[in-house]
């Protein structure tokens, strides 16, 4: 019987730590404890259901990465992103690629909270931070 969000947040972990083999994330057992956590029928199921959702979230973004470019990467470059990334943050990592023009050119790479920006956008955006310009329309901020 959980009591407390405090409660609940452990009895999430304690569940998340049943889905790692190995010291990773299996989805596959993640499936099984949400069945059995639902068939108990256990009063506060749900609340645990929830916080355990949002670790389950949690580690998957931090086992993919988003590449952005503004054009598409030819097949060898995206090989050499997916083992540079695999480098840092170890294998098993899911690498998407993606389109955005709107980088004009360069990558954008987004693992869980890190983000890598070498796009042109970007630095264009810097740049116009240091010269005091912060609109689209280029003009001055007003004081």
């Amino acid at each position: 019987m959980i009591r407390t969000t405090k409660q609940a947040k452990h009895e999430a972990k304690r569940l998340f730590g049943l889905c790692l083999v190995g010291g990773k994330f299996d989805q596959d057992r993640a499936r099984q404890v949400v069945r059995a956590a639902v068939q108990s029928g256990r009063r506060g199921y749900l609340t645990v259901l929830r916080y355990f959702h949002r670790l389950v979230k949690l580690e998957l973004a931090q086992r993919t990465a988003e590449v952005e470019s503004a054009v598409p990467l030819p097949t060898d470059l995206q090989a050499d992103v997916r083992i540079g990334l695999e480098g840092l943050y170890g294998s098993g990592l899911t690498t998407l690629f993606g389109l955005n023009p709107e980088l004009i050119g360069g990558m954008r790479i987004k693992v869980g909270n890190d983000v890598f920006d070498g796009s042109v956008r970007s630095r264009l955006t810097a740049l116009a931070r240091s010269f005091g310009i912060t609109g689209g329309n280029g003009r001055k901020a007003e004081s």
